[in-house]
């Protein structure tokens, strides 16, 4: 699935059949596979790779030329570069990508224009199931009961070792106060009857992977430039050979970090960098240490299932812009017995694409609905084909006739606002934490909730939760919400919505949208409507029929009560346990290591921080890892002749590892009791 995000330039237009000009940067450039990128750029000398970073800095500020079934960049006098990708809009093979100097294909103007380019799937549209089902967490190499893997690339536990849940220090069987788990949980021998476990070629993939991972890491953004990258884009192509589905993807989330922070895109977040670092080294490491876990394998998801006959009625539409240039919508529908599914339309064509796509025709069978109609009616599918993830195929065999919709006040609706807000909560938060995949994958399908708004407040907009039957006490009210933003896309109507709302203290609305798993008690609202039964509500017009889609809608004046019909919300105010905690100093230091590389981590620990004050607010196991992590940063072994000797990233990466999962672990537990109706804050 792919995820709305907020830092991808609009695509001009121009008339059809003439060249289009474009930046660089843009979807003007066609997304490349990892293979090509990587064998690119070891195809170049030495001296010219030294080169390639500043290389690619230049040719992405020239203007790129579309036509003829391909784009070209100007590179110098005598150097154009000409991509002509595939059907399927991908560089695919290295004949593709061609350019008019004497050194080609060897050339720096064409592997620095491949590394420019966004990185794409080797099959498009392609999806990860990467789910692990495991608690057990690795340990820092060196650690009591652990053994080095075969290869020698990546340390893993032993069969019969423990690994510490949740927030517990990883090998220490101990744990920390609020954390996800109340105690260790043994990860004991798997029978070879059971499950086989990774082949060998997997495991020397996953190797490679993590020696990659583990030299990105030590050296941190700075230095991760467009060769780290491609050797990154090699294991991960390595990878994707052996059939290791949630190893590639990982990498792939990880290249695509990596050039966001270096390019300093508006849209980066640090944080995601982190998750997606975190994750590809867990995963790399277990499997190289031949860990049998059949979800660290992954499963790529693209085939669609028949689904039988199926009633679906529509519930909201998305706006979808991807940062590799696709846009478009996805329209949520609901089944009778409460399933989720969704009919995409997402094409090549950024936030232009996006805003026509919601008027699109639906291409499912001959029904003669578009995405608008969709989002408010309902389809009777005969012979429907369904996706791993409820997306909704569009086969031959495939009949759909048209239905009347169905309100939110009714059926499987009806029982989603019926939910009480924290158990729903819970459910999304139910993903494994050091699993950024897991954790998307949980908290994908959206819940429904009655809430009142309070106000804004900086970014969002606060509101109270609803409990059933009790709107009109102070007491009937739940915790403090926070609602942001889905998009921060300026021409999506996302942010204006919310600030119609937070305009209009008092308000009752009733909200479908997603939990954001990585802010305390935080929404993505999707659709708004009216409360049942109460004057201080939205109205909305009778053709949108009883909802809006907060990425296409926009709410106007006349959409709201009058203020003297709402109520006074309740007061209270705000709180982030997570940000008021002592663990942004575990935070600072696992991003740190990331931004900086491990050379900064051992500077922070000659300067003597102490970290007494996790030990003082209950924080012990966090104290223990952060303390492990900073000692390894800065630790020089010598040889016997008092030489100092590189031991390899490998101690350093799993002491990291252990630090970014305990630290993940902790704050989720904390995100999850801030959903509960007695809450403190």
């Amino acid at each position: 699935m792919i995820s709305p995000t907020a830092d991808t330039p609009s695509t001009s237009t121009t008339p059809e059949g003439a060249p289009e000009t474009v930046p660089a940067g843009s979807p003007g450039l066609p997304p490349v596979t990892p293979d090509v990128v990587a064998a690119a750029v070891e195809s170049l000398t030495s001296r010219l790779r030294k080169k390639l970073d500043a290389a690619i800095e230049q040719y992405a500020a020239l203007p790129v030329t579309a036509g003829g079934g391909g784009v070209r960049i100007a590179c110098g006098e005598d150097a154009v570069v000409t991509l002509s990708p595939g059907p399927s809009g991908v560089i695919a093979d290295g004949e593709q990508a061609s350019c008019s100097c004497l050194l080609a294909p060897r050339c720096l103007h064409r592997a620095a224009v491949l590394s420019a380019c966004p990185i794409g799937d080797a099959v498009p549209g392609g999806e990860v199931d990467s789910r692990d089902s495991s608690d057990a967490e690795p340990a820092p190499d060196g650690a009591p009961g652990l053994k080095s893997s075969a290869t020698g690339a990546a340390p893993a536990p032993d069969d019969g070792a423990e690994a510490s849940v949740g927030a517990g220090s990883v090998g220490a069987g101990s744990v920390e106060a609020g954390s996800v788990g109340a105690g260790s949980v043994g990860a004991g021998p798997v029978g070879a009857s059971e499950v086989a476990g990774p082949t060998a070629a997997q495991v020397a993939a996953a190797a490679g992977l993590w020696a990659a991972a583990a030299a990105v890491l030590s050296a941190g953004v700075p230095a991760a430039g467009a060769v780290p990258q491609a050797e990154l884009l090699r294991a991960a192509h390595t990878s994707r050979l052996a059939g290791l589905a949630a190893a590639e993807a990982a990498a792939l989330r990880v290249v695509r970090g990596l050039r966001a922070a270096r390019a300093r895109h508006d849209g980066h977040r640090l944080a995601d960098l982190v998750s997606a670092l975190r994750e590809l080294l867990l995963i790399a490491g277990r499997l190289a240490g031949a860990d049998p876990d059949p979800a660290l394998v992954g499963t790529v998801r693209r085939n669609y299932q028949p689904g039988g006959s199926l009633k679906v009625y529509g519930v909201f539409r998305e706006p979808v812009i991807s940062a590799t240039g696709y846009g478009g919508v996805v329209t949520h529908v609901v089944a009778e017995d409460g399933r989720w599914f969704s009919v995409a339309d997402v094409k090549p064509g950024g936030s232009a694409r996006a805003r026509g796509a919601a008027t699109a025709p639906v291409a499912i069978g001959p029904a003669m609905l578009n995405h608008s109609q969709l989002s408010r009616a309902g389809l009777l599918i005969a012979g429907a084909t369904v996706s791993p993830d409820g997306r909704l195929g569009a086969g031959k065999g495939v009949r759909a006739t048209p239905v009347a919709g169905m309100p939110w006040t009714e059926g499987p609706m009806a029982a989603l606002f019926a939910r009480p807000l924290a158990e729903a909560a819970g459910a999304r938060l139910s993903g494994h934490a050091w699993s950024e995949s897991d954790t998307a994958e949980q908290a994908r399908e959206p819940v429904g909730c009655d809430l009142v708004i309070v106000g804004a407040a900086g970014d969002h907009v606060l509101a109270r939760a609803l409990l059933p039957g009790e709107s009109d006490s102070v007491g009937g009210f739940g915790p403090l919400i926070r609602l942001v933003p889905a998009s921060h896309h300026p021409e999506l109507a996302h942010v204006d919505n919310l600030r119609r709302l937070a305009s209009r203290p008092g308000l009752l609305v009733r909200v479908v949208g997603r939990v954001e798993p990585d802010r305390v008690a935080t929404l993505l609202p999707l659709a708004v409507g009216p409360v049942p039964g109460t004057e201080a509500t939205l109205r909305l017009p009778a053709e949108w029929q009883g909802h809006a889609d907060l990425g296409y809608d926009r709410l106007q004046g006349v959409h709201l009560p009058p203020q003297d019909a709402c109520p006074q919300p309740p007061d209270g105010d705000e709180v982030d346990p997570v940000a008021g905690a002592p663990l942004w100093r575990v935070r600072r230091l696992v991003e740190l290591a990331v931004s900086g590389g491990r050379r900064a981590v051992a500077e922070s620990a000659r300067t003597g921080e102490s970290f007494a004050q996790l030990r003082a607010a209950g924080f012990q196991a966090a104290a223990d890892l952060v303390t492990g992590l900073t000692a390894e940063a800065d630790r020089r072994s010598r040889d016997a002749f008092g030489r100092l000797t590189d031991t390899g990233p490998d101690r350093y990466a799993w002491a990291w590892v252990a630090a970014a999962t305990h630290l993940a672990a902790t704050e989720r537990a904390m995100i999850h009791a801030s959903w509960q109706p007695d809450a403190p804050f």
